[in-house]
């Protein structure tokens, strides 16, 4: 699960960093509103957890903008303790859930995981992309009808590279949603599994839904190539 910490207070945000490191996630942080917002933009995050007093542009504000651009990303937001007031607009701002201050790693963690599992139900089953459709669900891919096998990790690219269909994703994020351990994972290997997903679910049909993106990565063709 990929997680973003806007957190101000700097020893928070690298403790809170390294225990959901620890646990599995891959973490990223930022230290202002206005740069967190601009990654909550332009990256693809499981969960988002925001601290309300941020520099430059507060929590509430973040939150609003994000839900006004169309984002169902999970935000878990970090209020005062005892602030029911804090709570209250959180959740009227867009936030999915809200944890008090100071507050137990432990609870933290679990409260990302029940998140995550809520928002994963009500993201759509299917991806339908012309005549290719990816069923997240069942795990399977079918062009005009026919059943395309592939292997758990091409599966897993193209299931990436369908819920962002039409955006450009670089190497770095696929390696981050796809390899349990990306920081030990050579982009490299990104392309040989690519070239794989192409020759099966491209080749064969004379389309070209993968698409290279220079400098930037690739991009699935939102009509399905």
């Amino acid at each position: 699960m990929r997680v973003l910490v806007v957190e101000d207070e700097r020893r928070l945000a690298l403790a809170v960093q390294h225990g959901l490191t620890a646990e599995g996630f891959t973490v990223d942080v930022a230290h202002d509103g206005l740069s967190g917002l601009a990654r909550a933009m332009d990256h693809a995050y499981d969960v988002i957890v925001l601290d309300i007093m941020l520099p430059g542009l507060n929590g509430y504000r973040v939150c609003s903008r994000l839900r006004a651009a169309g984002s169902d990303v999970g935000i878990l937001m970090l209020t005062a303790k005892d602030g029911e007031w804090d709570e209250a607009e959180a959740l009227d701002t867009g936030a999915d859930d809200y944890l008090s201050k100071p507050f137990s790693f432990v609870v933290l963690v679990a409260r990302l995981k029940a998140l995550a599992r809520r928002i994963g139900s009500r993201a759509p089953r299917e991806t339908v992309l012309g005549d290719l459709v990816v069923d997240s669900a069942a795990r399977t891919c079918t062009r005009a009808g026919t059943v395309i096998p592939l292997t758990p990790r091409e599966f897993a690219i193209l299931d990436y590279l369908a819920r962002r269909a039409g955006e450009a994703v670089s190497k770095r994020d696929i390696l981050d949603a796809v390899w349990n351990n990306a920081l030990d994972s050579d982009p490299n290997t990104v392309e040989v599994h690519v070239s794989a997903l192409r020759r099966k679910i491209d080749t064969p049909y004379g389309r070209a839904a993968v698409q290279t993106v220079r400098g930037a990565g690739y991009r699935l063709a939102a009509d399905g190539g």
